[in-house]
């Protein structure tokens, strides 16, 4: 089935018609979507993402409402609008606020597939801080978003690393250090990659010059690990202000495990719908560069989201931003 069609399918899927069903009907119209059947139509049903698709497209969990026209929306809810609007997966970037069997049972259940964990309190609880309390704080909420991932099917966690200001450069990245190799144990038995994020805060970058840098820091930070179990998890739009997004993806190459994605204008100096009027970021030179390194994965929006309206706009925008 191509893609439009499928997604013209999924549209098709409303959430009033999906309540409607019976459960063996419902499993059925979304097997023919796309979609795995939720868990109630077989205990043992695995939710898996589309197959032969080399980028996979997914939004971050906290693009999609908690509460929309006044009505709450559970988790299962909002993963399935997550669905409907044609993502292939979702991003768990809220994961401190649920047990590894929470997010276990919500992606069984809506059959939405979650490829990734993040718990936003690695900005607060700093693997590069000077107290060891913060840093073991840090550890534990990585810890917990790797058992996360894991249990919803997922197979990696995104990290910041933590704050320039923290200290000298080679101290706070010695200290990033440590604490991420006592996550590798727990990391490589339950198979989940360790991802480091490229973001502004004043590590491994020159934050107050002008481009053009180069990712050579992050990439001596990844290898420093020397495993397989550490990778970067790229945002094409962060380091736009900063860097050529292709030059980048050449030197991370295989390190290069998932993509987060915005639209940035430098002529704005501001973050700007993916591939709108005001995206100046060369994503031609972004999907050469990624057919150069041979990537293949999840590449996940990290943009204002909303309803199934503006989440469906969201996806179209990254299709067309990678030429799918």
């Amino acid at each position: 089935m191509g893609n439009g069609m499928m997604h013209q399918t999924r549209s098709s899927l409303s959430r009033r018609r999906v309540l409607a069903m019976g459960a063996g009907s419902m499993a059925a119209a979304m097997g023919a979507a796309g979609v795995a059947p939720a868990a109630e139509a077989g205990a043992s049903a695995i939710v898996t993402p589309p197959t032969g698709k080399r980028i996979l497209l997914s939004c971050k969990l906290g693009m999609i409402p908690k509460e929309l026209n006044g009505k709450a929306l559970s988790i299962v809810d909002r993963l399935q609008l997550a669905g409907e609007a044609g993502f292939d997966g979702v991003d768990f970037d809220q994961a401190g606020e649920w047990t590894p069997e929470q997010a276990r049972d919500a992606a069984h259940k809506s059959g939405v597939f979650v490829h990734n964990a993040i718990n936003h309190a690695h900005w607060s609880q700093r693997l590069t801080s000077a107290k060891a309390e913060e840093r073991a704080q840090g550890r534990a909420n990585i810890e917990h978003c790797i058992r996360v991932s894991h249990a919803a099917g997922g197979s990696g966690v995104l990290i910041v690393v933590g704050r320039g200001s923290d200290g000298p450069a080679d101290v706070i990245e010695q200290r990033a250090r440590e604490e991420i190799r006592k996550l590798l144990p727990l990391a490589a038995a339950l198979g989940q990659h360790l991802l480091i994020e490229n973001v502004w805060n004043q590590m491994m970058y020159d934050h107050d010059a002008p481009p053009e840098q180069g990712a050579e820091r992050f990439v001596a930070f990844v290898d420093s690990f020397n495993s397989p179990w550490v990778g970067m998890y790229y945002d094409l739009g962060n380091h736009w202000k900063y860097g050529q997004p292709g030059e980048w993806l050449r030197t991370f190459g295989y390190r290069c495990v998932k993509l987060d994605v915005k639209g940035f204008s430098r002529a704005q100096n501001k973050f700007v719908d993916i591939t709108s009027p005001d995206d100046d970021l060369p994503w031609d030179q972004v999907r050469k560069a990624l057919d150069d390194i041979g990537f293949a994965g999840w590449a996940t929006a990290e943009v204002g989201g909303g309803d199934l309206k503006r989440l469906t706009l969201v996806r179209e925008q990254m299709q067309k931003a990678f030429g799918l």
